[in-house]
């Protein structure tokens, strides 16, 4: 496409509309990684990743954007919507139900599948976030600090909640860009967050 092409293209109400609501929401998606969960020494964190930016640590806070270095909202990223959607592929093979629900009921069918995704999801990021602030809690940089101000079990409560509650909205950002916006909005966070690390 010519560069007139695309002048042209950005000037149809539509197709512009289509693309500001893509940036606006890609642009919420990058603010909410730099926002923190609660209780976490952010300096002592940053000194740990520091230390583990060649290391398997690195390579997961790639896919989630930055967040887990920031320990942000969206640390988990979308990694456990892509986990329960796979899981999803996996059963419609194994279960007959599962398989007769994708292929014989329909839209109502392909409904229910996208809900159990979503339930799956919510379940596998509470796990995901049980482990991480265990894992928090244990941790100190290599000076020595703790990463977390008061490892208790409250702070592990309202992390995993926030954790949960992060992934979800950045699920629903996703199914916002696909509906309204401009190509799968999961794979375009997915893009954004790769892209923003690099």
């Amino acid at each position: 496409m010519s560069l007139r092409g695309v002048e042209q293209a950005t000037h149809a109400p539509e197709l512009r509309h289509k693309l500001l609501w893509t940036f606006g929401l890609l642009a919420a998606y990058r603010i909410g990684v730099h926002v923190p969960v609660p209780g976490i020494d952010v300096p002592a964190l940053q000194e740990f990743f520091a230390s583990a930016s060649n290391t398997l640590f690195g390579l997961f806070d790639m896919f989630s954007g930055g967040g887990l270095k920031n320990v942000s909202i969206f640390a988990l990223g979308i990694m456990p919507y892509i986990s329960a959607s796979i899981i999803m592929q996996l059963l419609q093979v194994v279960s007959p139900a599962v398989k007769r629900l994708a292929k014989e009921e329909g839209a109502a069918g392909r409904k229910k599948l996208t809900q159990y995704t979503r339930y799956a999801t919510v379940l596998i990021t509470i796990i995901q976030g049980f482990g991480i602030t265990t894992m928090l809690m244990k941790m100190n940089s290599p000076s020595g600090s703790p990463i977390v101000h008061d490892p208790s079990l409250t702070f592990q409560l309202v992390t995993i909640m926030t954790l949960t509650a992060g992934t979800i909205l950045i699920m629903w950002l996703g199914e916002q860009i696909t509906e309204k916006g401009i190509g799968n909005g999961i794979s375009l966070i997915i893009f954004a967050g790769i892209v923003a690390h690099l």
